[in-house]
């Protein structure tokens, strides 16, 4: 399988899919190897450059993860893609770095009982876990090349503990720093936060760490997703996760539905003059491959019921390469 796009150079904000993780680990059913590899194939067809594919957990907790090493390695072949996976532990980053992925992201959780409920680890065990697996790859010349992000989970608060330190979030992220993560993102992931708040955080995590400072996860649970895009742009935010059809939410986190839609998404920054790279008629139609792996599947998103407004123009002018 081979994709043309254009480099990273040329987008201006980086759209990473979740949804063959983040999504599928939320359905009951488990979508076949081979349609979760033509999904993967038809979102990097739409110009999608990094795609976080499955996660290397416990096939014994989630069953649709079962095959993430297959599904790496049929995903790396895919032309200026980059491969992501979550890993919850070195044993998990072991498993991810062999199958040959480009990128690991690692959740610690700022709530300790949303920690506990995820991982079965506290916070400062959890960044322990990052320090091993940036050791790792630090042994192995043929892992170097491999980017570790760590994503600070419930960082705008959690539907176990309520209220999540501000103060307490930025701690975390400096130990994630110190402990050899390329990059820190804070996750909204029980759909609590407001653009005020996302505005506030993410500039101070700027402050806090400089380049170090990563994305956005961001969950429309209470219809706040979009906005706080918009917030966290404010803050100088430039690569946000999303889902395809709106799909996933955290198993381990009470009613942590509702991913950002991957199609609202794109539409969003490219209608504000920001260059994705991502072709959104290519990207609708590639909600056609989830509903072949996932036969009646609910899939959610406003673009793709309405349509394109005539005389759309994309931020370069022109339809992405």
């Amino acid at each position: 399988m081979s994709n043309s796009k254009t480099a990273k150079a040329d987008i201006d904000v980086l759209v990473s899919e979740v949804g063959p993780r983040d999504g599928l680990q939320s359905v009951k059913r488990t979508m076949p190897t081979t349609a979760k590899l033509d999904w993967i194939a038809a979102l990097a067809d739409a110009g999608l450059r990094e795609i976080e594919v499955g996660s290397f957990v416990s096939p014994k907790l989630l069953p649709q993860m079962a095959d993430c090493a297959d599904v790496v390695a049929g995903a790396r072949p895919i032309d200026g893609l980059t491969v992501l996976a979550l890993v919850p532990n070195l044993k998990g980053a072991e498993r991810a770095f062999a199958a040959g992925v480009d990128k690991v992201t690692m959740p610690v959780s700022a709530s300790r009982a949303h920690s506990k409920s995820n991982i079965n680890m506290t916070p400062e065990q959890a960044v322990e876990q990052v320090a091993a697996v940036c050791r790792l790859r630090a042994e192995r010349p043929d892992y170097r090349h491999i980017e570790v992000e760590a994503g600070v989970a419930t960082a705008f608060g959690c539907t176990m503990e309520g209220a999540v330190s501000e103060d307490w979030v930025m701690q975390l992220a400096g130990m994630l720093v110190k402990a050899g993560a390329d990059s820190v993102c804070l996750s909204d992931t029980t759909g609590y936060a407001n653009p005020a708040q996302i505005k506030r955080m993410f500039k101070r995590l700027h402050a806090e760490i400089g380049d170090k400072c990563g994305g956005a996860h961001l969950h429309n649970t209470r219809g706040q997703g979009l906005a706080n895009v918009v917030a966290a742009l404010d803050a100088g935010v430039m690569t946000f996760d999303s889902s395809q059809g709106g799909l996933g939410g955290c198993p381990y986190a009470p009613g942590a539905t509702g991913n950002i839609v991957t199609e609202d998404l794109v539409f969003l920054l490219e209608s504000m003059g920001l260059r994705t790279g991502i072709d959104l008629d290519k990207l609708i139609g590639a909600r056609s491959k989830v509903l072949a792996g996932l036969p009646g599947e609910t899939l959610y998103g406003n673009v793709a019921d309405a349509g394109l407004p005539k005389g759309f123009q994309y931020a370069s002018g022109g339809r992405p390469a």
